[in-house]
């Protein structure tokens, strides 16, 4: 199904959903009814989430919760002072032991807090197994899903999405997921959002289409699983809540929905499909141009995060240094990449690396990547192919995680990449 924030009804089952009401005395094929809102009951109608879930079992089944163990993915952001270099990381290297989506989680930086309901958590994960047996969820935000290497079946509570390299996947906060490794190793990025949910940014001046179109955004028709855990061997569910992991026992798989209806739903996206804005006479444009979702905050304006992305695409301007200038911003950045090269940086900077630069900290193309486009003919355009990247913006400093700064994987050079721009001045 399309559509983002689209009204769904979805019935693995016929007869599954009921007629004219919500919770009938008795739902068909002996179901369980239950509601799943993702904002508060009263938020005005074009702002509020919520889903019909008609199940085996209801939600509240599952034993004691107890606390759980993985401490590389947490919420625990520095909280001394933030230096403010620029930083710099490899690809998250693969675990040598069999390791899956929750336990391959890594925590480098964010802000804010699932308890005050704003802010940022961002993860990589690296994982060499399915998860077996073993379901999760996150109750202090929804998750961005951006892989970087290896397809993903995420099987979720309303359906199945299955994404790849270059593709985004959507998982609102609470909904039950497994995730799956199609090609044996998977690698990427995580985006975990505690404020306002995604949505797509109003247009403005650019009009009614460009930039992601509401109809590329996909939600999973309804699938269920009928499957009680063995005897001797109960399943695990794991959650997170204000900031930590627990775990319970479950005897049955949690993906058990029927049938759905609602707005409440997790979705996939194919970044190739972006629609990307650009400028046909000179000057680079400010990034908000390549804005896929963003949360807003409660400054007018001013994000929560922004997700944006930069695609292939032509570069046209004349009389201009068609790179991104050299900037520094009130806002922090954190950038992945996810195919090919970034076009500000000749080199270190590689499919599944990162880097951070925070709030007024001066950052832009390197030496060679500088010197290559103060030179560059600007008579003809320029394709930029082969690539993919992204950044998440927020309002506030990116704190990063001690075991991030410590990690074996950090670039500690990363300043070298300007040590080669050099002085011009005549006077």
């Amino acid at each position: 199904m399309s559509g983002f924030g689209n009204e769904f009804a979805t019935q693995a089952l016929p007869g599954t959903l009921p007629e004219g009401r919500n919770s009938p005395q008795k739902v068909a094929h002996g179901l369980y009814a239950e509601q799943l809102t993702g904002t508060a009951f009263t938020a005005p109608r074009h702002a509020n989430r919520r889903s019909w879930l008609y199940r085996i079992r209801p939600a509240a089944m599952h034993g004691a919760f107890s606390p759980f163990e993985q401490p590389r993915f947490h919420n625990d952001f520095q909280s001394g002072p933030v230096t403010p270099d620029q930083l710099r990381w490899d690809p998250l290297p693969m675990p040598e032991a069999p390791t899956d989506f929750v336990d391959g989680l890594f925590t480098m930086a964010g802000n804010g807090s699932a308890e005050g309901q704003a802010g940022i958590g961002i993860h990589l994960y690296a994982a060499t197994r399915s998860m077996q047996d073993r379901f999760f969820y996150n109750a202090d935000g929804e998750l961005l899903i951006v892989p970087q290497l290896g397809r993903l079946r995420i099987a979720t509570e309303l359906g199945v999405l299955e994404v790849e390299p270059q593709e985004i996947a959507l998982i609102p906060r609470g909904v039950r997921f497994r995730v799956e490794l199609l090609d044996g190793t998977a690698r990427g990025y995580v985006c975990e959002n505690f404020g306002a949910m995604f949505r797509l940014p109003d247009l403005g001046p650019i009009g009614s289409n460009g930039l992601a179109n509401p109809r590329d955004f996909l939600i999973p028709e309804a699938a269920f699983e009928d499957i009680d855990a063995p005897k001797d061997k109960a399943f695990e569910l794991v959650g997170k809540f204000q900031g930590h992991l627990w775990r319970a026992d479950i005897g049955h798989s949690p993906l058990d929905v029927v049938g759905w209806h609602g707005n409440y739903a997790p979705c996939k996206y194919d970044l190739r499909r972006f629609n990307t804005i650009g400028t046909i006479s000179y000057d680079h444009p400010d990034p908000s141009i390549f804005l896929v979702l963003h949360s807003p905050s409660d400054t007018p304006g001013t994000s929560n995060i922004d997700f944006a992305i930069f695609p292939p695409r032509w570069l046209v301007a004349q009389d201009t240094f068609r790179p991104p200038w050299f900037h520094r911003n009130i806002a922090s950045e954190y950038m992945g990449l996810i195919h090919g090269a970034y076009d500000a940086k000749a080199e270190g900077f590689v499919p599944g690396g990162s880097s951070l630069h925070n709030s007024m900290t001066g950052h832009g193309p390197d030496a060679a990547t500088f010197d290559k486009a103060s030179k560059a003919d600007l008579s003809r355009p320029d394709v930029i192919s082969g690539t993919m990247a992204f950044m998440f913006e927020t309002r506030a400093v990116i704190r990063p995680t001690t075991q991030a700064l410590a990690a074996r994987h950090r670039q500690r050079d990363y300043q070298a990449c300007w040590a080669g721009l050099e002085k011009h001045f005549t006077g």
